[in-house]
């Protein structure tokens, strides 16, 4: 899903935060107006048209498709909060629904039938959004808290999933609809586990120290892409593992990777240098679309690319001069959505947009 913790390469180019306080509702709709007018792709991307914004205000991450289409779950800080809170609403803006009930969430996704979905959050560890990073330790992320949790579309009958107190966020379903993959520090590192959607049966799929979470399922479940930072300087890796003894991490450098389903034959597949990271598949599985900012690894400008499995084909399919990522295509291939700073009404502000997808 994605970027690390819930948005943290988006917290670090485009101040992404999440969730709300204690004093947040349980649960709440909002009549909003379907999606606007149709915006212009920017000059050189072809694979997209008839673009709709469907978000306008604070930061909008982490949109997901449900199975059928129809709706769309995803985290914001919308209403003037301070840290993600998660929202469902129809394909077209209308129908806005929060969901969750406090602290901070992210990775929100639906179970089958579309009536309920998963998402993580801190609220069971503090009602108010977590603590951020001392600022002496340079540029860091925090490792909240997240567990995972199931919940209607109206945002009733929240139950807990996970109960392990540390980062467990990140999760997709498999396209059977019989497990979740997802990324946890239960074991002392960021590694990545599959489970049973009712939370049983869990199994660990990386072993190698350092980074390993974003796992994202292949259109026929025997695949898993994800991103990853393996250390092979022996003195990184111990700054690596001091930091996240006290729940951070120092954003750097990610490549992506795929395995097998089990965990098994895990391949490097880019060598693009700077955070490369959000990775998803085209509904065929042929090729995983992502976001990086490899032209230029120190600037904010992230654009959305393709690759094949092997590693070969690289195509560029954004070129707005700042955020585009989280991208994910709608079941029937015909669309894609995404985050992007683009056409924001205030500088930074990170929005939401469905457009039509072209091969």
């Amino acid at each position: 899903m994605r970027i690390f913790t819930p948005l943290p390469i988006l917290v670090a180019v485009a101040s992404l935060a999440a969730a709300c306080t204690s004093s947040s509702r349980s649960s709440a709709t909002v009549n909003t107006a379907p999606m606007g007018d149709v915006i212009a792709p920017d000059s050189g991307e072809s694979h997209i048209s008839n673009i709709r914004q469907l978000t306008n205000g604070g930061e909008n991450a982490e949109a997901y498709f449900s199975a059928d289409g129809q709706w769309i779950t995803f985290q914001s800080t919308r209403d003037g909060r301070t840290c993600d809170q998660q929202y469902v609403m129809r394909r077209d803006g209308s129908g806005l629904t929060k969901v969750s009930v406090g602290g901070k969430t992210t990775c929100g996704w639906f179970l089958p039938g579309s009536q309920r979905l998963f998402f993580a959050s801190t609220h069971a560890a503090d009602s108010a959004c977590p603590v951020k990073p001392d600022p002496s330790q340079g540029y860091v992320w925090g490792i909240d808290p997240f567990d995972i949790y199931t919940v209607g579309r109206d945002g009733k009958d929240l139950k807990r999933l996970t109960n392990y107190g540390v980062y467990t966020a990140e999760g997709v379903l498999s396209p059977d609809g019989t497990s979740i993959v997802f990324t946890s520090l239960k074991d002392g590192d960021l590694d990545i586990y599959t489970m049973n959607v009712d939370g049983t049966n869990v199994k660990r799929l990386t072993t190698t120290p350092g980074y390993d979470g974003g796992p994202w399922w292949s259109p026929d479940g025997k695949k898993i892409v994800y991103r990853a930072w393996h250390y092979t300087d022996p003195a990184e890796l111990k700054a690596y593992q001091d930091l996240l003894g006290k729940r951070m991490i120092r954003p750097n450098r990610m490549e992506l990777f795929v395995m097998n389903a089990d965990g098994s034959d895990q391949t490097q597949i880019t060598k693009l240098g700077g955070a490369n990271f959000g990775p998803s598949w085209t509904p065929n599985g042929k090729r995983i679309i992502f976001s990086s900012n490899h032209r230029n690894p120190r600037s904010r400008n992230f654009d959305l690319f393709l690759v094949n499995v092997d590693g070969t084909g690289l195509e560029r399919l954004t070129t707005h001069e700042d955020f585009d990522g989280f991208p994910m295509f709608s079941p029937d291939g015909k669309s894609l959505i995404w985050a992007s700073n683009r056409h924001d009404a205030k500088p930074g502000e990170t929005n939401l947009f469905l457009a039509d997808w072209k091969n």
